[in-house]
C-alpha cells in the first residue's frame, strides 16, 4: 500500500521563532484541551481496565489493550506538560472508581462498539484543539493523539466489518451528471414534493444511530448497577430520550429503504453488581450526552430539509436539559471538577 507524505506536496516554512514555543505560557485553548483530554482518558483507563477482565475474543482483547495503552500514554505525556508549567494535575478518576472483580456486565462485542464511540469522542477534542493550539510542542501532541486514534479507529472498523457486527454505511446511486438545486422545494420535509435524503444527511443519521445505540446499551447496564436513586431516575430519562431519537432516525432511513445499525441491548448481561462508582457513571453519561450536542450540531450544519432540522432541534433541547440536570447532581455531590477559568476581576 502506498504511503503519502504531506511534505511531498507542502513546501516547508522554517521559522526560528518556533524554537521558543516551549517557553510560551499555556493559552486557554492549550490548557482547556489538555485538561479535557486528561480527565477523559483517566476515565477511559478505569472503564477499559474492567472490560479487559471479562474479554474472551482475541481481536476484541487486542483492541481494548490498544485503547488502554493509548489512554495511559496520553495521560503520561500530559502530566509532563503540566509539571513543566507547575499546573495542578486534575483529580480525574482512579482505581477507586472501578471494581475489577465485579461480574461481567457487557458482552465482548459491545466493547468494540464502545471503543468506536470513545475514539470518535476523542477525535472531536483533538480536531478542535489542533487549529487553536499555538505552541508547537502541544500542537504536535494533539496531532499525535489524532493519528494514534485514527489508526485505532481503522482497526475497530475492520473488526466490526470482518465479524459482521455492523452494516456498512448505506450505498446510494452514483450520480451520472452534475445537478444544481433550482427549486425552493429542495428544503421541504413535511408536505408537498419531499426529495430523498442526500448523502450528507444519510451519513449523519447513520453516525447518530451508531452512537446512540451504543449509548443506550451502556445506559441499560448503568441503570442495572447504579446505587443512587436520583441518578438512576436521570439515567432512565436519558434512556427514553435516546431510544425515541434512535427510532426516529432509523425511520428516516427506512423510508428510503436504507439499512441502519441495530440496537445492542442484547449485549448487556443481567448483572446488578456495580463495576463502576456512581461518580464515574454519572460523569460518563453527562459527557456522552454533551458529545451528542456537538454531533447534532454537525448534523444540522449539513442538513437541507426542514423536517430534519426540527427533529434534531427537539432532541437537542432534551439532551441539553439532561446534561444540565446531570451537572447539577455532580455539583451537589461535590463530584464536578472545574476546568481552568479566567481571572475573576469582580473579586
Amino acid at each position: 500500500m502506498d504511503t503519502h507524505n504531506p511534505m511531498d506536496v507542502l513546501k516547508p516554512i522554517n521559522l526560528s521563532a518556533s524554537d521558543l514555543n516551549e517557553a510560551l505560557p499555556f493559552t486557554a485553548a492549550e490548557m482547556g484541551k489538555l485538561w479535557a483530554t486528561y480527565t477523559g482518558n483517566s476515565m477511559s483507563i478505569q472503564i477499559l481496565s474492567y472490560f479487559l477482565q471479562h474479554c474472551e475474543d482475541e481481536y476484541t482483547k487486542t483492541l481494548l489493550e490498544n485503547g488502554l495503552a493509548l489512554s495511559k500514554d496520553f495521560i503520561k505525556k500530559i502530566e509532563e506538560f503540566f509539571k513543566k508549567e507547575n499546573f495542578p494535575l486534575p483529580a480525574g478518576f482512579t482505581e477507586d472508581d472501578v471494581n475489577l472483580g465485579a461480574p461481567r456486565l457487557y458482552e465482548d462485542m459491545f466493547y468494540v462498539h464502545y471503543l468506536k464511540y470513545a475514539a470518535k469522542a476523542g477525535m472531536s477534542i483533538f480536531g478542535i484543539a489542533i487549529p487553536l493550539v499555538m505552541r508547537e510542542d502541544i500542537r504536535e501532541f494533539f496531532v499525535y493523539c489524532n493519528d494514534c486514534t485514527t489508526i485505532l479507529l481503522g482497526q475497530i472498523n475492520n473488526v466490526l466489518i470482518e465479524k459482521k457486527l455492523i452494516p456498512k454505511p448505506p450505498i446510494i446511486p452514483t450520480p451520472d451528471r452534475l445537478d444544481r438545486i433550482t427549486k425552493q422545494n429542495y428544503l421541504n420535509g413535511f408536505v408537498g414534493d419531499v426529495r430523498p435524503l442526500h448523502a450528507l444527511e444519510i451519513t449523519h443519521f447513520y453516525d447518530n444511530i451508531e452512537n446512540n445505540v451504543t449509548s443506550k446499551a451502556l445506559l441499560i447496564g448503568f441503570i442495572q448497577t447504579v446505587k443512587d436513586e436520583k441518578i438512576k431516575a436521570l439515567f432512565k430519562r436519558g434512556l427514553e430520550i435516546t431510544e425515541k431519537a434512535v427510532k426516529q432516525y432509523m425511520e428516516k432511513l427506512h423510508i428510503e429503504n436504507l439499512e441502519t445499525p441495530s440496537f445492542l441491548d442484547h449485549l448487556v448481561t443481567t448483572s446488578t453488581f456495580p463495576p463502576f462508582s456512581d461518580k464515574i457513571m454519572l460523569f460518563h453519561k453527562v459527557d456522552m450526552f454533551s458529545m451528542k450536542i456537538r454531533s447534532f450540531g454537525n448534523s444540522l450544519a449539513v442538513n437541507g430539509r426542514r423536517d430534519i432540522s426540527l427533529l434534531y432541534g427537539r432532541t437537542l433541547v432534551n439532551i441539553g436539559l439532561f446534561v444540565d440536570d446531570g451537572a447539577n447532581i455532580l455539583i451537589e455531590k461535590g463530584w464536578m471538577e472545574s476546568p481552568p477559568m479566567a481571572f475573576d476581576r469582580k473579586q
